[in-house]
């Protein structure tokens, strides 16, 4: 009966380790994802930033 109770316990604990280890990957991935979309949302404001700096670049030259 102790070995039963025992190997319980440990096959609970193997189990909320796992559970644990998911979630954390899971959070990691959603963490990770939200890294790449802002680096891309960054990239795109700072495409359109040069555009128009060049834009504003070649204005001026025109106007000289």
């Amino acid at each position: 009966m102790t070995q039963d109770l025992n190997w319980s316990k440990k096959m609970n604990h193997l189990i909320n380790e796992d559970l644990a280890r998911a979630h954390m990957s899971m959070r990691l991935g959603e963490a990770q994802q939200q890294r790449e979309a802002k680096m891309a949302r960054a990239r795109r404001v700072s495409r359109k930033a040069e555009r128009a700096a060049q834009q504003a670049r070649l204005a001026l030259a025109r106007a000289l």
